[in-house]
């Protein structure tokens, strides 16, 4: 849809601070500033978020539905994890300063830092960045849903999930301390390794992706 602005109004906006919009904030280390044509009027096909991070804080599992995502390194180091569709792979992608990894339309992504002082800006190719949350989608199925589609015992599910935080944003949201007892509880190293590609039905039609690009 063509958005028709008239660049002669005295509400046409050309300049904004992000310092005064935030979308998210953990702390004075991990937030979240966001700029979009509700911020700049005068903004067409294109948005940001600017995302500051402390050493393994992540921006959680999520998807944005109606835009692609560049995240580019302006200082520190974050990894970018992204779920590629077709071969079902997780890709890790390390990014420090003057790098950047590309996260196409619909891809269930996440970012984690591995420094403190890391800064990130994620732009989009869309006036608005829509995004779908991993913890919403955890909270808000009803349990009994996952417990009946995946063959989990429900009260299990409520009780595993409870700690889960509605949008979430940037996590860890327990203490340091139950953090980095979670993290020793998984077998992976850090920062993560790529894991080994899980079992694929042959099936199943690999090149076939709802989205458009």
């Amino acid at each position: 849809m063509t958005k028709y602005m008239d660049y002669t109004s005295p509400q046409a906006q050309f300049a904004f601070d992000l310092n005064g919009s935030t979308l998210f904030k953990k702390d004075d280390q991990n937030l979240i500033n966001i700029l979009g044509v509700s911020q700049l009027n005068t903004l067409e096909n294109s948005s940001l978020l600017d995302i500051y991070l402390s050493k393994h804080n992540v921006v959680e599992p999520h998807y944005h539905q109606n835009a692609a995502e560049l995240v580019y390194c302006i200082s520190g180091s974050a990894v970018v994890s992204t779920l590629n569709p077709f071969t079902k792979e997780i890709l890790n992608f390390t990014i420090t300063p003057g790098q950047v990894a590309n996260v196409p339309q619909g891809w269930w992504h996440y970012e984690e830092a591995t420094e403190d002082n890391t800064h990130l800006l994620a732009i989009f190719d869309a006036p608005t960045p829509e995004v779908i949350l991993g913890s919403d989608i955890l909270k808000f199925t009803p349990s009994q849903v996952m417990a009946h589609t995946y063959c989990m015992d429900e009260k299990e599910w409520i009780k595993t999930t409870a700690p889960v935080q509605p949008s979430t944003y940037i996590g860890p949201s327990c203490s340091n301390n139950q953090a980095q007892a979670n993290q020793k509880q998984t077998n992976y190293p850090y920062p993560y390794s790529q894991p080994t590609l899980p079992y694929r039905n042959p099936s199943y039609n690999y090149y076939y992706h709802p989205y458009s690009y």
